[in-house]
């Protein structure tokens, strides 16, 4: 039996011509999903990524702002220590040196100096009797004449500084007060100091340098050569 076909030659490869294109146009439209899909994610991620590096670059810039801050924190102790010390040299007749040891050797574990002022003021005049005959009055002034203008002033302590907590700032005043160049030792203040994010007792103190104190040369040498250890400790 013959089979006829009655659908032309030229029909049938339009058919098939169009379903190729059809299933190029399906597979060219897959592809270019997918492209677009993996365009889209590198675009997040690069994102994401320069999220992170911006953090990154934040937090190491705070890093750096902190190491100098503590840089200068340290510049700026050595350079107290060395223009108190210095300073210390030029005030006489108590050698301000010996003091300024004796501040540093009694400095607790933690404890650091911010700021020292040392104040020379005359001391205040109080009403005393006058001498009642001229014999008294010429001891009187002869006793004036005899005694030092050095002598006369009396030596005002500023003391600043910074501690962990309030237990070494008491250690630090106790020690204070039971040195034997000091005399009123008193706490000004104490209050909370936050430095690079941690926080401390930042400290006021005054005292006077006690008058008429007399030490021997092997004393002053010991003070002075535990100061000059402190100071190395310092710089380090």
């Amino acid at each position: 039996m013959l089979n006829i076909n009655f659908v032309p030659d030229d029909y049938v490869k339009s058919s098939e011509t169009r379903r190729t294109n059809l299933i190029y146009l399906v597979l060219f439209a897959v592809v270019m999903a997918g492209l677009g899909g993996t365009f889209v994610t590198i675009k997040i991620s690069q994102r994401t990524i320069a999220q992170k590096e911006q953090y990154l670059s934040k937090k190491a810039a705070e890093a750096q702002q902190a190491i100098e801050q503590y840089e200068a924190l340290q510049a700026r102790r050595k350079v107290m220590l060395k223009t108190a010390l210095t300073t210390a040299e030029l005030i006489e007749p108590v050698p301000k040196s010996v003091m300024l040891a004796s501040l540093t050797n009694n400095l607790p574990s933690g404890v650091s100096l911010l700021r020292l002022n040392l104040i020379q003021k005359e001391p205040r005049k109080t009403n005393q009797a006058a001498p009642t005959n001229k014999y008294r009055q010429a001891q009187a002034k002869k006793a004036s004449d005899n005694e030092s203008p050095e002598k006369l002033l009396e030596t005002f302590i500023d003391i600043e500084g910074v501690a962990p907590t309030d237990l070494q700032v008491a250690e630090y005043i106790k020690q204070l007060c039971n040195s034997a160049l000091l005399d009123n030792v008193a706490l000004v203040e104490s209050k909370e100091h936050e430095i690079d994010e941690i926080t401390y007792r930042r400290f006021k103190l005054t005292a006077m340098l006690s008058k008429n104190i007399h030490l021997s040369q092997e004393e002053i040498d010991g003070i002075r050569s535990r100061g000059k250890t402190t100071a190395w400790n310092l710089r380090r």
